[in-house]
């Protein structure tokens, strides 16, 4: 069972979210929090896999709460909710170690799909927030898009090909064991994989790494069995 906590100042998207979870019968949310520092407190108290916190909340926000939660609870993978207009904050999100990112607009499977994603291990952005990501550092000073992605293209042509395979499905929220699974190897070569790619991408964590496969045009694998493709 996969224990969850909720953060939101709004207590109808608290309920939203906790209807929607509540559909899986393999999560259960264990606390809610109104803002920040009750999340930082109840995750200390509850531990759970799973804190879903809004980005922007009163008294302590998300990313301060973030902060904390990298030092006092860093067991517990942190999802991140957006609305549009805070592309700046969810860049800050990313620094700071969150490893999933969805928008508060986007379909119920997302959420289902995203805790499960980042309980499991991995990083999982909603396809909306990675395209928002993409075009808000171009647009910011980071570099013109055309630049940026062949700088990314650069950096990605520079892995090997199964380096190439495991960062699609990084990219697509999978876990390292169901990456494994999906290339038929031990789960600990997967791992070995992602730290070298993250070294050669020059990123901190796997939600930057699907962030830059996202600038290289990599495409997700298909989860249904086709092997992912990079767009010319």
């Amino acid at each position: 069972m996969i224990r969850v906590l909720i953060a939101d100042d709004e207590p109808m998207v608290r309920a939203g979210v906790r209807a929607v979870l509540s559909t899986d019968p393999g999560l259960t949310v264990v606390a809610e929090a109104g803002d920040g520092a009750e999340a930082v407190e109840l995750v200390r108290r509850h531990r759970p896999d799973v804190a879903v916190l809004d980005i922007r909340m009163p008294r302590v926000g998300g990313i301060e709460a973030l902060a904390s939660l990298r030092g006092a609870a860093p067991e517990t993978g942190v999802v991140m909710l957006t609305t549009f207009g805070e592309d700046d904050y969810i860049l800050q999100a990313l620094a700071g170690g969150a490893a999933g990112f969805l928008v508060k607009s986007g379909a119920p499977e997302e959420l289902i799909a995203g805790v499960r994603a980042v309980a499991g291990g991995a990083a999982y952005l909603s396809p909306k927030v990675a395209a928002r990501v993409v075009a808000h550092l171009a647009a910011t000073g980071a570099g013109s898009a055309a630049g940026r992605r062949a700088a990314a293209r650069e950096r990605v042509a520079a892995l090997t090909a199964r380096e190439r395979d495991v960062l699609a499905h990084v990219a697509a929220g999978l876990s390292n064991g169901q990456i494994a699974r999906r290339l038929h190897v031990v789960e600990g070569t997967v791992k070995a994989h992602v730290s070298s790619i993250l070294a050669r991408l020059g990123v901190d964590n796997r939600a930057a790494a699907a962030v830059m496969a996202h600038e290289a045009g990599v495409t997700p694998p298909d989860l249904l069995g086709a092997p992912f493709r990079s767009e010319p």
